[in-house]
């Protein structure tokens, strides 16, 4: 039975698209009620739901358990980078996973097997953003043991540099 399109399908299928990364259907609910929406969360979850059958969305489980949306700029078997800080995700390809996926489902019995990979670590600005409080310290430190005269205004400085 095909979906009609209602101004609440519209209206979830272009906030989604407007989403940085994955976002749970909670927290683009909460984008939509700052928006003045008044689009109920129940709506929320089964547009979601319905974007993700029909391949214009990608679902996936969090670290935390937790489904999370984004809208599909490709068609097809792919799969993701996705940062667990800020939620940026790249599409990638597998050609390694893909293989191993048919060999190992063959090695076992198995035929028309399916997969889901999708690879969580820190994006390269979330990384640097970590990194920096910790090189700051460690120069503060540095320079404290290089002019112990200097440890009296290392002391003063504001505690975000000290620690």
């Amino acid at each position: 039975m095909a979906q009609r399109n209602t101004w609440q399908r519209d209206r979830v299928r272009e906030a989604l698209g407007d989403a940085a990364g994955f976002v749970s259907a909670q927290d683009l609910h909460a984008t939509l009620r700052q928006g003045g929406s008044g689009i109920g969360l129940a709506t929320v979850y089964r547009t979601l739901a319905t974007l993700a059958a029909s391949g214009e969305a990608d679902q996936l489980q969090s670290p935390e358990g937790e489904a999370i949306y984004r809208a599909c700029s490709s068609t097809g078997h792919h799969h993701h980078l996705i940062c667990r800080s800020c939620g940026r995700a790249v599409e990638i390809e597998a050609r390694e996973v893909e293989a191993w996926a048919q060999r190992t489902a063959a090695a076992h019995g198995f035929t028309q097997a399916e997969h889901v990979v999708d690879i969580f670590g820190l994006c390269e600005t979330c990384t640097a953003a970590q990194a920096a409080p910790a090189t700051t310290a460690a120069a503060v430190t540095a320079a404290a043991a290089a002019d112990p005269q200097g440890a009296a205004a290392t002391a003063a400085a504001p505690a975000e540099i000290r620690d």
